[in-house]
């Protein structure tokens, strides 16, 4: 049964017509947008010249799309919107959907969505428009249209329905720049939490010993950005192996796919690590500040100290700690593999295959 066919056998009478949306979401960001946009739809579709319509909405959270290549029949069929009593489905994905290299950000028979593709800023106004869009085309009504929406977006018809891809311009770094937001990139930072305190007992410990002094009053400021940099690529290195992060692909079909998940994993870290390099930073420079006497380290160092000789230890420590706390990292699994496309994408495989094993 077709959205239309459903919403003249559906829900009319002497309160007037209804129609019901249901939102389906892939578990974290795709489901807190869905979540919000509930509350929002309603009094945004609501039109002067049909009061007697009355909206409401519905969120589950199931990640039903095995693959961003599967085919938007396979989605439909697992989804099965006719099944649903909802009048209409939009199912919102974190996965990267493209044509070819070009990002896309619905497809509309049912309304699938990419959050990744409409990119990593203003998301909820993007997703928000593009789920307008895609209940006017559905409906059929332009009118119910964001303004300047079907510009903005091109579409292209598929054998199903419409695709709309990304605007022009820079479509690839939106698209990156989506999957590191969809990553979440500052729950790997309060994921490491444990790995924070393991570095900072490091860099603790290292305070306490005069030599670090002397480096960091030595070591100038070319080679204490060599030693940040290297620390924080050890850190990244370190999590990106134990942790089995890396995407490696299995067939030359896969090698863009693969380049694309790495990058977004790779910037993740990179964004975690740093946040907590500077987190480091900040405590051990109180630290140190606290309990290291000017005089005491005036008398090692053989002249006077001020504030810049603390800033100068902190960001050695920092580095030491930074390394330290790779040490740790593998306490933080959970943490540290959710931030990793290929491994979301694996487990999401396994659980699509499971119902499956267990019918057989």
């Amino acid at each position: 049964m077709t959205t239309n066919e459903h919403l003249q056998a559906g829900h009319s009478g002497a309160a007037g017509e209804q129609v019901s949306v249901l939102l389906i979401a892939d578990p974290g960001e795709p489901a807190a947008l869905a979540e919000r946009i509930a509350d929002y739809l309603p009094e945004r579709l609501q039109s002067p010249d049909r009061p007697e319509r009355r909206w409401t909405t519905c969120v589950r959270r199931k990640p039903y799309l095995p693959d961003e290549q599967a085919d938007f029949t396979d989605v439909i069929d697992t989804v099965d919107p006719s099944s649903e009593q909802e009048d209409i489905v939009v199912y919102l994905t974190d996965l990267p959907r493209r044509e070819d290299t070009l990002p896309v950000v619905a497809d509309v028979s049912f309304a699938l969505i990419s959050v990744a593709g409409v990119g990593g800023v203003r998301i909820e106004r993007r997703i928000r428009t593009v789920t307008e869009l895609a209940l006017a085309r559905v409906l059929g009504e332009s009118e119910l249209m964001p303004p300047g929406a079907a510009r903005r977006y091109p579409c292209v018809q598929i054998k199903d329905g419409i695709r709309y891809l990304a605007p022009s311009g820079l479509r690839r770094l939106r698209l990156l720049s989506g999957m590191v937001r969809a990553n979440r990139p500052w729950r790997l930072v309060t994921g490491l939490s444990k790995v924070l305190v393991g570095a900072f007992a490091t860099g603790a410990i290292a305070l306490a010993t005069n030599t670090i002094w002397l480096f960091a009053d030595t070591m100038g400021p070319w080679r204490m950005s060599a030693a940040t940099v290297l620390s924080i690529v050890a850190m990244i290195l370190w999590l990106l192996v134990e942790h089995e992060l890396w995407e490696r692909p299995k067939s030359p079909e896969e090698r863009d796919r693969s380049v694309l998940y790495n990058t977004a994993t790779v910037v993740t870290l990179v964004i975690g690590v740093i946040v907590l390099h500077v987190a480091l930073f900040g405590l051990l420079l109180f630290t140190a500040c606290l309990t290291l006497p000017p005089e005491l380290l005036s008398r090692i160092l053989g002249h006077g100290v001020n504030f810049s000789d603390y800033l100068t230890l902190a960001w050695l420590l920092a580095s030491i700690a930074t390394i330290g706390g790779a040490l740790g990292s593998g306490l933080e699994d959970d943490a540290v593999r959710e931030a990793a496309y290929g491994v979301r994408q694996r487990q999401r495989i396994e659980q699509t295959r499971q119902p499956s094993n267990e019918a057989g």
